[in-house]
C-alpha cells in the first residue's frame, strides 16, 4: 500500500481540504526532514517510507492533541527553514493552541509593558526540523533547505540530533548592515516537541558501562584533580556554580564551568568543538553529571589541574548522586586538604563592604564592587555595539567585559545573572545602579521579549568598536561607560556633517584617554582571563571601580547656546544688577546702569558658577567667521548642531606664561576639544523704570535681548583631527628635533640637504593645484566696519559691506607653485633684500579673515587655480601734472584666496626675529602728546552709553571702557559702534590692543581716547571677568597732586586726616525729575509717586602735604558719619515730612533752613564734630579740573587789612573709602 494513503487512513479526514493540508504534511516531512537523518539500517528496503509515516503521525497527533477543537488546522502550514529566511522580513510569533481572544490579551499585555514598542504579529506557521549543533556553542534547526540559528530557554541534551516540531516560536530577522543574505534566528517560547522519543536513553546507557560510569561527587573529584592519573577516568556529579562564556582565543574556542558542592569547587574545560553546545545546556544551580572527564594541565592557569572534556565525555541534566563511594578517613582528610584551595565562598567581601573598604586614589574615590546574582526583565536597549542595556528601568546592565553575546538581549527579554558585579554611580551618566559582567558572570535568558525588534541604534556602531577597544586597553568600567556616553552624543552632534559615523568610537576613546590621562587615570593592564574565571577569591577588572561624580561632561554647541539664553535673564534679579546702594538712584542712572550687564560662566564648577554641576567639554571644528555669524572678530567653534563664536587667545613667544591674539590659521579646519573655556553672555535692555520699587515690573522694558559667545585660551584645547596645515606645522616641529639630532649624528651637510629633499618630494603629492603665493608681514590692521559699496553693484545689491585694510610689507616676489604649498616652510626664492608696502583690501566674505591678521606676523598669500603673478602685485596709484604722489600699491582680496601663517619655525632664518609695532601702555598714552596712539591695557570698568533716540533694538552702540596699567593709571576710551560689527570681549579683566584710537583733550583737561572708523580692538590675554580686581591706584600727595595742572592722573589714592566739614545735605528727591520730595513731588508738572534718598557731604582732608575739599555722595556718607544701619534709616523716617536739611559745621549762622533749634539739626551738627568722623581716612579719589584761576582776598587782623593770593583749593570726589 501507498505510504501517503497509510498515513491518511490513520486520520480520515473529513474534508478535501483536510486530506490536502494531511497531504502537504507527509509531503513536506519527506522532503524536508527525513533527508536530514542517515540512512536507516532495517533491512525490506522500506525504512524511509516507515520513518516519513512515523514523524508524520507523531506530529499530525500532537496537533490534534493540542488544538482548541482537537480538529486538524488547516490555516497552519510548514514553513521550510530557507523560505522562512527569505520571505519573512517582519519579526512574527507562532502558537499552534491560541484563540483570537488569547492572542490579543497577550499583544495587550506586551505593548502595557513595553508602552513604546508594538507586539510581535501572529503568523500561522509551522517549523520541524532536527536541533543540533552550531558554531561557537550555538544551537540550530535544520532541515533540507538550510539551517537556522535556534534560542531555546532550558535546552536539554536530549534532544540533540533528533527531530522535533516546534509549536511556539518567535522569528528575528536580523537587519545586518552590508549583508545580501538574509538572515534571522528562531526563539523557542516553550520546549520543542520530541518527534522521536526512543533517543532520550543514550545516557543512560552510556552510565551503565563498569568502571568508566563511576560516579563520583565533587568532594572525591578534587581528590583526583590532585592527584592526576595518566589515562585516569572519571565521571563527576554536582550543581553548576558558574558558567563562563564560550572565548576563542589563538584560535581555540573553549568555555569553562565548576560544579560546586557545600565546600568545594571544581574547574570543568569543555574545548572539543563538538561539545560547546553543552554551554546552553548547564546553568547555575542547576545538577548535572559528566561522564569521562580526564585531568590535564591548564599552562595559562599558572600550570593548575583541571577537568578537561574528552571525545567519550556526555552530559545530562538534573542528574542526582544517589550513591557515593565512602572512603577511610585518612583519604578523605587528605581530599578535604587538598580542596581548600578550591574551595568557594562566593566572595565573602561582598556582604559588609562598606565605606571602611573605599580608598582615595590620585584624588578620586576607588570603590569595591560586590558579587551578587539578580533576575529581571530587559527594558530598555541603551547601545547593542557598546552592550549597555537598563533592566526594569532602574538598573544598568554592562556586558562588555564580556565576548559579544550570540544573542542580543532584547527590550522585553527577561534575563537571570549569577555572579554580576553590582557597581553605585560608576558613572553620573547611567543610572546609580550599574551590574557589570566579567568571566565568571553567567546571563540567561529566562523568557524572550513579546514586543517587535526595535530599529537599530547606531548611536554606538553594532559591530562592537567599544568593546573590542576595552579588550586591547583594559581599563577601568567608569571611563568606559563614559567614552560609550560620548559616544551616542558625538553621534547627535557631529554625524555626518563633521564625522562619519564609524569614527565616532575611535573619536570618543581617544577623548576619553585625554580627559583620564588629565586626572591622573590610565589602564588596568592586561587581563589574564584564566585566573580571573578561575581563581578564588575572584579579582578581574571589575573588582574595584572609580566613583567620581566631577568627571567632565559633554555638552553639544546648540545645548550650550539655548541654556545660556534660557537662563539669561530668569537666572538674574534687575536689583542685583545695580551697585549697593541701588535704591539711592534717579531714573535714568538705573536705566543706564541696566542697559548692559553681563554674566560669565566657567566650564569648572571648582574655579566659579557653572552652567552644570560637572566640568564641560566641547567639541567641534574651529573655523574663520560665517558670512551670516553675528561676529565677524572673532573666530567661531561649529559642530552638527550649531555654531558658537569664541574669543581665542595663545601663547605668547616674547612672555612666559603670557597670551596674544590668535594669529595661526593652522587651526582653521581642526576638529579640537575645548576643555577649558568661560561662557560669556552680554544681556542688553532699553528700559523706563521711573525709580527703584518698579524693577519687578517688565511693562516699563521696550526691549531686551543677550549675546552670548565663549572665551578661552589655545593651550586649552586638545587636537583630536588636525587640518592639513595643523600637520605640516606639528611635522616641522617634530622634524626640527630630529634634525637637530641628525646633525650631531652625520657630519657631511650634503646628507641633510638630502633628507629635506626628500621630505619636500614626498610631500609634493599631497596636491595638485597650481598657484601663486606670496609673503607678507602684517604691519598694521584697520577694523571692520560697514562701508557703502552700492555704486559697484546692482540695484538689488546696494547697501553697506563689510570692509577693512591691512598695511603689509612684502618680503619677496610672487612664486608660482605646482600645488597648494599652504604653510610648508619659507624658500629661498620667497623672499629678497628690497621690501615693498602693500594696502591689502578685504570686502565681503574676504572679511572673515579679520580675526587671524595681527601686526608683526608673517602669512603666505595663496591664490588659488592662478598661474599669473600679477594677480598677486598691487595697483600704484598714479599722479598727475607731474604730482609725484607718495602712496602703497593696494591689492583687493579676492574671496578665494588663502592666508597660511608662517610661524617662526617655518620662516627662513632671516626673518625669524621680528620688530612688533610700537605699542604703548596706558601711562604712556597719558604722558604722551601723539595724537593717533596705539596702546594696549586692562578693561576695569565698562559702561554702555545708551542712544534714546533709536527706536531699533540697537540703541546700545556706544561703549565707555576704563583702562588701565600695572601702575594703576586709568583712561577713558570712547567706542562708537554704530558702523561697526558688535565686539565681543570687551568684557571687565580682560586686556585689549587698541590700534589707531584718537587721544584727545576734554574741555577740563583730561585725557580720553575715542573710535574713529580706522580703529581696531583685539583681545589680547583672558581674565577673570567674575571677579575684576584691576590694580590699586598711585597713591598721591596732596600738594603735588594740586600743584599739577596737567590731567595726567585723574583717579589717585589719599590717605590723611579729616580736618573739618564744610557741608552735609540730606535730601528726599522725585526719582523721575530730581526735585525735591515731602508728600509729594514739589514740581506741579511732575505727576511721579516715587522717591529716593541722597545725601551728599563735602570736607577738608590733609595729608601733611596739602589739603584737599573732597565730596562724598551716596552710599559713602553713611560710612563717613559712623553710622549704623539703623540710624541711617532713622534719619531717613524722620526726613519724611520735611524733605530735606542742610548742615554747614563750619558756621550755624550759614544754615539755610530749618529751625535753628531743631533736634535733628543738632544731632548732625554734632555727628559732624565728633571724633568719629574727624580720624585717619585712605579713599581712592578722582580730580576735578578748577577752572578758576587765583583770586586776591581781603583778611582783617585787628586795625589793619592784608591782601593775598588765594590758590583754589584742590577739589576731589571721592570713588569709594579704603578699609585696610
Amino acid at each position: 500500500m501507498d505510504s501517503v494513503q497509510l498515513f491518511l487512513d490513520q486520520f480520515r479526514p473529513r474534508s478535501e481540504a483536510e486530506s490536502l493540508w494531511l497531504k502537504d504534511i507527509f509531503s513536506f516531512i519527506k522532503q524536508q526532514v527525513c533527508p536530514v537523518f542517515p540512512a536507516p539500517a532495517a533491512a525490506g528496503g522500506s525504512s524511509w517510507s516507515d520513518l516519513c509515516v512515523s514523524l508524520s503521525v507523531s506530529l499530525v497527533k500532537y496537533i490534534q492533541e493540542n488544538t482548541v477543537s482537537h480538529t486538524l488546522p488547516v490555516s497552519y502550514r510548514l514553513i521550510s527553514v530557507s523560505e522562512l529566511l527569505s520571505q519573512q522580513h517582519l519579526a512574527c510569533v507562532s502558537h499552534l493552541s491560541w484563540t483570537t481572544s488569547q492572542q490579543r490579551a497577550w499583544a495587550k499585555e506586551a505593548e502595557l509593558s513595553l508602552p513604546s514598542n508594538k507586539a510581535l504579529p501572529r503568523v500561522n506557521l509551522l517549523l520541524i526540523g532536527c536541533l543540533g549543533a552550531g558554531q561557537g556553542g550555538e544551537w540550530k534547526l535544520t532541515d533540507s533547505s538550510g539551517s537556522v540559528r535556534c534560542d531555546v530557554l532550558s535546552p536539554s541534551p536530549l534532544w540533540m540530533n533528533c527531530p522535533i516540531f516546534l509549536p511556539y516560536w518567535n522569528y528575528i530577522p536580523h537587519q545586518a548592515l552590508g549583508q545580501d543574505q538574509p538572515t534571522g534566528w528562531v526563539e523557542l517560547i516553550g520546549s520543542p516537541v520530541l518527534l522521536s522519543p526512543g533517543s532520550e536513553q543514550g545516557l543512560a546507557t552510556l552510565l551503565g558501562l563498569g568502571g568508566l560510569s563511576r560516579v563520583v561527587g565533587v568532594r572525591e573529584a578534587v581528590g583526583v584533580l590532585k592527584h592526576r592519573v595518566r589515562g585516569q577516568r572519571v565521571s563527576v556529579c554536582g550543581k553548576v556554580g558558574s558558567v563562563c562564556p564560550v572565548l576563542n582565543v589563538s584560535g581555540t574556542t573553549f568555555f569553562c564551568f565548576t560544579l560546586t558542592d557545600d565546600r568545594h569547587t571544581l574547574p570543568v574545560l569543555v574545548k572539543d568543538i563538538s561539545r560547546l553546545w553543552w554551554s546552553q545546556c548547564v546553568r547555575v544551580n542547576q545538577s548535572v553529571c559528566v561522564t569521562a572527564l580526564r585531568v590535564c594541565v591548564l599552562r595559562g592557569w599558572r600550570g593548575n589541574n583541571i577537568l578537561c572534556v574528552t571525545d567519550q565525555s556526555e552530559i545530562r541534566t538534573d542528574y542526582t548522586l544517589t550513591h557515593t563511594p565512602l572512603d577511610d578517613k585518612h583519604a578523605e582528610s587528605q581530599m578535604d586538604t587538598s580542596s581548600l584551595l578550591m574551595s568557594h565562598d562566593n566572595n565573602d567581601d561582598c556582604e559588609g563592604e562598606g565605606p571602611e573598604k573605599d580608598f582615595i586614589q590620585s584624588g578620586v574615590k576607588v570603590k569595591r564592587s560586590r558579587i551578587i546574582s539578580y533576575q529581571g526583565t530587559v527594558t530598555q536597549v541603551v547601545s547593542e555595539g557598546a552592550g549597555l542595556y537598563v533592566i526594569d528601568g532602574i538598573v544598568g546592565l554592562c556586558l562588555a567585559y564580556q565576548p559579544s553575546l550570540r544573542r542580543k538581549l532584547r527590550a522585553g527579554d527577561g534575563v537571570e545573572l549569577h555572579d554580576v558585579h553590582f557597581l553605585y554611580q560608576p558613572c553620573p551618566d547611567f543610572p546609580p545602579s550599574m551590574l557589570c559582567t566579567c568571566l565568571p558572570s553567567s546571563i540567561r535568558v529566562t523568557s524572550f521579549s513579546r514586543v517587535g525588534e526595535t530599529p537599530p541604534d547606531y548611536n554606538c556602531p553594532g559591530d562592537g568598536v567599544l568593546p573590542q577597544l576595552l579588550l586591547e586597553k583594559n581599563i577601568c568600567v567608569s571611563q568606559y561607560l563614559w567614552t560609550c556616553h560620548l559616544s551616542s552624543q558625538l553621534s547627535h552632534s557631529l554625524v555626518p556633517s563633521v564625522l562619519k559615523q564609524r569614527c565616532v568610537c575611535v573619536l570618543s576613546w581617544k577623548l576619553m584617554d585625554f580627559v583620564w590621562r588629565q586626572r591622573g587615570g590610565g589602564g588596568k593592564g592586561r587581563r589574564d582571563i584564566y585566573s580571573e574565571m578561575l581563581d578564588e577569591p575572584h579579582t578581574c577588572p571589575l573588582t574595584q571601580y572609580s566613583v567620581d561624580p566631577a568627571v567632565h561632561q559633554y555638552i553639544s554647541l546648540s545645548e550650550l547656546s539655548q541654556s545660556l539664553q534660557s537662563h539669561c535673564w530668569s537666572s538674574v534679579s534687575l536689583r542685583s544688577l545695580l551697585p549697593p546702594g541701588g535704591s539711592s538712584l534717579t531714573s535714568s542712572q538705573i536705566n543706564s546702569t541696566l542697559s548692559w550687564s553681563c554674566r560669565t560662566l566657567t566650564s569648572d564648577p571648582q574655579t566659579g558658577d557653572s552652567l552644570r554641576q560637572r566640568p564641560l567639554l566641547l567639541v567641534g571644528v574651529l573655523e574663520l567667521p560665517s558670512h551670516t555669524s553675528e561676529y565677524k572678530h572673532t573666530l567661531q567653534l561649529r559642530d552638527g548642531t550649531a555654531a558658537v563664536s569664541c574669543v581665542v587667545t595663545e601663547a605668547s613667544e616674547k612672555e612666559e606664561g603670557g597670551q596674544r591674539a590668535a594669529f595661526n590659521t593652522a587651526w582653521i579646519g581642526c576638529l579640537v576639544c575645548v576643555y577649558q573655556f568661560t561662557m560669556v553672555t552680554e544681556r542688553f535692555l532699553q528700559s523706563d523704570f521711573p525709580s527703584y520699587q518698579y524693577l519687578d515690573q517688565d511693562k516699563f522694558i521696550s526691549h531686551r535681548h543677550c549675546r552670548v559667545y565663549l572665551q578661552f585660551y589655545l593651550d586649552h584645547l586638545h587636537i583630536l583631527s588636525p587640518s592639513v596645515a595643523m600637520v605640516t606645522q606639528l611635522q616641522r616641529i617634530t622634524e626640527r628635533s630630529d634634525m637637530k639630532q641628525t646633525v650631531k649624528e652625520e657630519k657631511k651637510g650634503g646628507q641633510t640637504t638630502g633628507r629635506k629633499r626628500r621630505l619636500t618630494e614626498e610631500d609634493s603629492d599631497s596636491s595638485v593645484t597650481m598657484c601663486v603665493s606670496v609673503v607678507i608681514r602684517v604691519e598694521q590692521k584697520e577694523g571692520v566696519t560697514w562701508t557703502n559699496t552700492g555704486v559697484r553693484l546692482n540695484q538689488q545689491e546696494v547697501g553697506l559691506t563689510l570692509t577693512f585694510s591691512v598695511r603689509a610689507a612684502v618680503i619677496g616676489p610672487v612664486v608660482s607653485w605646482e600645488r597648494d604649498p599652504k604653510n610648508g616652510p619659507m624658500t629661498d626664492r620667497e623672499r629678497e633684500t628690497e621690501k615693498a608696502k602693500v594696502v591689502l583690501l578685504f570686502s565681503g566674505v574676504s572679511t572673515r579673515w579679520f580675526p587671524l591678521l595681527q601686526p608683526g606676523c608673517f602669512y603666505r598669500v595663496t591664490a588659488a587655480n592662478a598661474q599669473d603673478p600679477s594677480v598677486l602685485m598691487g595697483c600704484s596709484v598714479s599722479g598727475r601734472n607731474g604730482v609725484e604722489v607718495h602712496t602703497d600699491s593696494t591689492l583687493q582680496v579676492r574671496s578665494d584666496w588663502r592666508f597660511h601663517t608662517l610661524t617662526p619655525l617655518l620662516l627662513v632664518h632671516t626673518w625669524t626675529q621680528t620688530v612688533s609695532p610700537s605699542v604703548l601702555s596706558v601711562s604712556e598714552v597719558l604722558d604722551s602728546s601723539l595724537e593717533l596712539v596705539s596702546f594696549q591695557g586692562l578693561v576695569s570698568d565698562r559702561i554702555s552709553l545708551n542712544d534714546r533716540t533709536s527706536n531699533s533694538g540697537n540703541a546700545n552702540t556706544g561703549v565707555r571702557l576704563t583702562m588701565c596699567d600695572k601702575t594703576g593709571r586709568s583712561l577713558q576710551v570712547y567706542l562708537d559702534l554704530s558702523h561697526t560689527p558688535y565686539i565681543p570681549g570687551l568684557l571687565p579683566g580682560n586686556k585689549l590692543l587698541l590700534s589707531g584710537f584718537q587721544r584727545r583733550l576734554s574741555r577740563s583737561g583730561v585725557v580720553y581716547c575715542s573710535y574713529l572708523p580706522v580703529s581696531s580692538v583685539t583681545v589680547v590675554s583672558l581674565g577673570d571677568t567674575s571677579s575684576v580686581r584691576p590694580p590699586p591706584a598711585p597713591i598721591m600727595h596732596l600738594g603735588l597732586w594740586s600743584v599739577t595742572r596737567e590731567q595726567r592722573c585723574t583717579v589717585g589714592q589719599v590717605r590723611g586726616h579729616v580736618v573739618c566739614f564744610l557741608f552735609l545735605q540730606l535730601q528726599w528727591s522725585c526719582s523721575l525729575c530730581g526735585a525735591l520730595y515731602k508728600q509729594s513731588c514739589s514740581s506741579s508738572q511732575c505727576l511721579s509717586t516715587s522717591s529716593l534718598f541722597q545725601s551728599k557731604a563735602k570736607l577738608v582732608i590733609d595729608d601733611g602735604t596739602g589739603e584737599a575739599h573732597v565730596w562724598f555722595s551716596g552710599d559713602l556718607v553713611r560710612p563717613l558719619l559712623g553710622l549704623a544701619d539703623s540710624q541711617w534709616e532713622g534719619l531717613q523716617r524722620m526726613l519724611r515730612v520735611k524733605g530735606s536739611i542742610r548742615v554747614y559745621p563750619r558756621g550755624r549762622n550759614l544754615v539755610s533752613d530749618g529751625d535753628s533749634e531743631d533736634s535733628l539739626l543738632h544731632f548732625l551738627l554734632c555727628v559732624c564734630s565728633s571724633d568719629a568722623v574727624c580720624r585717619p581716612l585712605s579713599l581712592t579719589c578722582r580730580k576735578l579740573s578748577s577752572h578758576r584761576s587765583e583770586e586776591l582776598r581781603r583778611f582783617s587782623r585787628g586795625d589793619r587789612d592784608f591782601m593775598t593770593r588765594m590758590v583754589p583749593p584742590l577739589q576731589l570726589i571721592c570713588l569709594s573709602i579704603n578699609t585696610d
